[in-house]
């Protein structure tokens, strides 16, 4: 037979450990959707702490954490006028670029530029050996004034000739040869005046002077070289920088606001930066633009022009080039900082009155960093957070640590406010890192 009290006793044990195994589970389930207490002496719920919450929106207890509203910086919605700026990488190009070479030959006798030096258009840069042509240029006038000497015989001949066969003593063939003999020698001292020119014009290629006015580069040849008529080798180079001019493109995308005030006459503003974009070198205007798109970079072409008084630019330097193509009027403005990016688009975290918050969905135009035009979604005056955004959601309580209620309307000078006010700043950003 089967002892049922044994049986009974071997299952004890385990019924027991099943009960615990529920009771522990029932504890977790508990403990997880534990719904926020009350406050037996106020009869009102008590506030939030930082830690986990469960499903019910109550905090689980024993994850304490900061209690209070999040220090959050804030500063105002303005109206102004925003410049709408288009950014390139530019070329700074000459306007004319020269090769000075020499257009006779001979020998080079004296150089006359320092490397480096601006020179006007007609000053003396060098000199080549002149008594060659000296001697060219006697030589041409001795055969002009031999053929005109015969010249003159023959036109004598001639008048004297043309009275005797009015008196019918000579023959008409022995006038018409006088007559043409006379005609030749006109011909043969046309071709020797020729030849005294270009002997004088020889002469004066001894002396080689600047066609234009520009600086000059460094020499490529010395006094004592021999040079050849045009040959490769320059003895200079000289380039325009006065004025001078920048090549950049701008993608197709963004012609229609440039393209459409260039049309109009406007003299459209080109500001030329350093490489770090840090400095401003030079100000000039839109010159010209190319008549066709690069199908291989779908961007276009735009020349701009400056004056280049101070030397700041010089021919092949790279620069950043800021194209003013429009300015937008009265338009609403916040800080680039406060703009935020969700999966349901761009929006702000606005205060709700004095101490807490609420998200706005916006509408953004175009941006330079510092502030962005909003074209929907705030108005003037509406305050928006700058930091601390990390910890809010939609009806935070929140704590003001620095508000620019008083930055003047205008970006220029918000940016000067926020500089004036530059160590309030730092301690409120101190106060806004603890308070994270």
């Amino acid at each position: 037979m089967v002892d049922h009290s044994m049986q009974s006793s071997s299952r004890s044990p385990r019924r027991w450990l099943f009960g615990l195994l529920v009771l522990l589970v029932v504890a977790a389930v508990c403990w997880k959707f534990w719904p926020a207490g009350t406050d037996h002496k106020t009869g009102e719920k008590p506030k939030a702490v930082a830690g986990h919450t469960g499903k019910s929106g109550g905090m689980r207890p024993g994850f304490g954490g900061a209690t209070g509203p999040i220090p959050v910086r804030v500063a105002p919605a303005v109206k102004g006028d925003f410049p709408l700026y288009y950014k390139a990488l530019g070329t700074v190009t000459a306007l004319n670029t020269i090769n000075v070479r020499s257009r006779v030959a001979g020998e080079l006798m004296k150089i006359a530029f320092e490397e480096g030096q601006m020179v006007k258009a007609g000053d003396l840069l060098a000199e080549i050996d002149p008594r060659p042509y000296q001697n060219a240029l006697l030589q041409a006038e001795g055969t002009l004034l031999q053929n005109q000497a015969q010249l003159k015989n023959a036109q004598v001949d001639v008048e004297r000739y043309r009275g005797l066969f009015k008196e019918d003593s000579i023959a008409k063939q022995t006038l018409d040869t006088a007559e043409a003999l006379v005609g030749q020698y006109l011909g043969t001292v046309k071709t020797n005046q020729a030849a005294v020119n270009d002997a004088k014009l020889n002469l004066e290629f001894t002396k080689i002077r600047a066609p234009i006015t520009g600086r000059v580069g460094l020499r490529q040849l010395d006094v004592g070289n021999l040079v050849a008529a045009n040959d490769t080798t320059a003895l200079a180079i000289i380039t325009q920088t006065q004025p001078i001019s920048v090549v950049f493109t701008l993608p197709e995308n963004s012609l229609d606001t440039v393209l459409a005030r260039y049309h109009t006459g406007a003299k459209l503003p080109v500001e030329a930066w350093d490489r770090g974009d840090m400095k401003i070198q030079a100000s000039g205007v839109l010159q010209s633009l190319d008549n066709q798109i690069d199908v291989t970079t779908g961007t276009l072409k735009f020349k701009a022009r400056y004056d280049n008084r101070d030397q700041a630019l010089f021919p092949n330097q790279f620069v950043n080039v800021h194209l003013l193509a429009d300015t937008l009027k009265d338009v609403v403005l916040a800080p680039s900082a406060a703009i935020q990016f969700g999966t349901n688009g761009t929006f702000v975290y606005a205060m709700d009155g004095d101490n807490k918050v609420k998200i706005r969905q916006l509408k953004v135009g175009a941006s330079d960093g510092d502030n962005t035009v909003i074209t929907e979604g705030l108005a003037v005056g509406d305050r928006v957070v700058l930091e601390g955004t990390d910890r809010l959601k939609e009806g935070s309580e929140v704590e003001v640590v620095n508000d620019s209620q008083d930055v003047p309307t205008t970006p220029t000078e918000h940016l000067q406010g926020k500089s004036a006010a530059k160590t309030t700043e730092a301690t409120a950003n101190d106060k806004v890192k603890k308070g994270a």
